[in-house]
Formats: C-alpha cells, structure tokens, sequence
C-alpha cells in the first residue's frame, strides 16, 4: 500500500475514534440519542455512592478527553479507547444485556487498536 493510502487510513480512523467518542460523551450529558443509563450494569450501579445519571456525565467527560487525546496523539491514544470500549464491552456481556453492543464495542476496539498500530508504525516510517 502506498504512503497516501496508509495516510487516508489513518485519517479516517482518526475522525472516526475521535469524532465518536467526543459526540457520544457529549450526550451523555443531554441523552438525546439514547438513555445511557440503560447500559449501565445493574451491580455498578447498585454500587455507585451517586445516580446513574452522574456517572454517565463522568464517563462522557472521560469519553471527551478521550476524543481529543485521539487528535492530540492517535498512536498512544488509540490505545487507551480500545481499552475503554473493551471495558464497556465487558460490562455489557457480565449484565447479560445488549449482547449486541458488546459485540458492536469489540469491533470498535479492534478498529481503534488499528489506528494505534498504524500511527506508531506511520511515526518510526517517518523518522
């Protein structure tokens, strides 16, 4: 694959693992795609010392930061959402709920983890 092509890779998973993470973390805050206090595990929140809803504004803070890392440094950032969207995806699968989502959240890390590899491997090219 040539030089341009890996670039445009690149990019597109770049908007992609950064775009998705900020616009979903931001409705968090307002729920107008979804109700994402649904997805929440019945034990967490059980567990939590605040409502599901506060939770949910933090992981949609967490969720931004996470965006704007992607921007910022897609090889190292990369990694941390593939990690984030395991966790959730874990959480899903241990509730026996939205199978489908985990499903969904796996492929999503694999994509995000690409995007690591790639810009790590993109950056020793370069040098």
């Amino acid at each position: 694959m040539d030089e341009k092509k890996i670039n445009q890779v690149q990019t597109l998973l770049k908007f992609t693992y950064g775009l998705i993470p900020i616009v979903a973390g931001a409705d968090k805050f307002t729920n107008l795609l979804t109700n994402w206090a649904q997805y929440l595990n019945p034990s967490v929140a059980g567990a939590l010392p605040f409502t599901p809803h506060v939770f949910m504004a933090i992981v949609g803070v967490i969720e931004i930061i996470a965006g704007i890392l992607v921007f910022i440094n897609a090889a190292k950032a990369g990694y941390l959402v593939s990690a984030w969207l395991v966790l959730i995806a874990l959480s899903l699968l241990a509730s026996g709920k939205f199978i489908d989502i985990a499903v969904r959240d796996i492929a999503m890390a694999i994509g995000a983890y690409s995007l690591a590899q790639l810009s790590a491997a993109s950056k020793k090219v370069s040098l």
